[in-house]
């Protein structure tokens, strides 16, 4: 399943990829970097919602959802799934942890429900936690977007007076140039690192 996915989206994909780097320097020690990275997709898309969508290209068109299902990748023994992380609009910190710590559980179990492994609007990948500042990551159609979260690392930073050490995180978005525009792309990345730079 993967193999097949992965050889759909080379064939018929036009991936373009923006990079940058969230500073996270004021975010509290326990802070969720997964739950902080979906909140983080949500505002984005307040932004500019085409990102949030499904391309079909045999008619050309873009659908744009109203609410947000995120794919997220599972690294498994048995290869990667992607489970969807349903209506993150709607719910709080603490249920989209519940949420994810369910999925991945079922994921390496290989027991997660089918319902559970469809229709997400957008994709994210956190390879970070393993190695890697920045990636290419690929879209799973009929996905136009994924984010990718690097590996966070201390960084020296100007400020006025001086420097200091920083946490930074790197981000990647790959889109399908087909269904969104660079300026949208630009512009959904500027919103997405607005809100990870926030304290909380």
């Amino acid at each position: 399943a993967m193999a097949r996915s992965m050889a759909q989206s080379h064939a018929q994909v036009v991936a373009t990829t923006l990079m940058d780097d969230a500073d996270i320097h004021l975010w509290s020690p326990t802070e969720d970097m997964t739950v902080r990275l979906v909140r983080a997709l949500w505002k984005a898309s307040a932004q500019e919602p085409g990102l949030n969508a499904w391309f079909d290209g045999d008619n050309d068109q873009r659908m744009i959802h109203q609410n947000m299902h995120v794919g997220v990748a599972v690294d498994t023994p048995d290869g990667l799934m992607v489970a969807a992380l349903k209506d993150v609009n709607r719910k709080d910190a603490r249920q989209l942890r519940a949420d994810v710590d369910r999925l991945r559980e079922h994921a390496i179990a290989r027991s997660i429900p089918p319902e559970d492994m469809k229709d997400y609007t957008i994709m994210l990948s956190n390879f970070g936690k393993f190695a890697g500042r920045y990636a290419t990551p690929v879209i799973a159609l009929p996905c136009v977007a994924i984010v990718a979260a690097g590996a966070v690392r201390p960084e020296v930073v100007p400020v006025m007076g001086g420097i200091e050490t920083h946490r930074i995180m790197p981000i990647s978005l790959t889109f399908d140039h087909r269904a969104v525009t660079g300026g949208e792309a630009a512009r959904f990345l500027s919103a997405l690192l607005k809100d990870l730079n926030a304290p909380n």
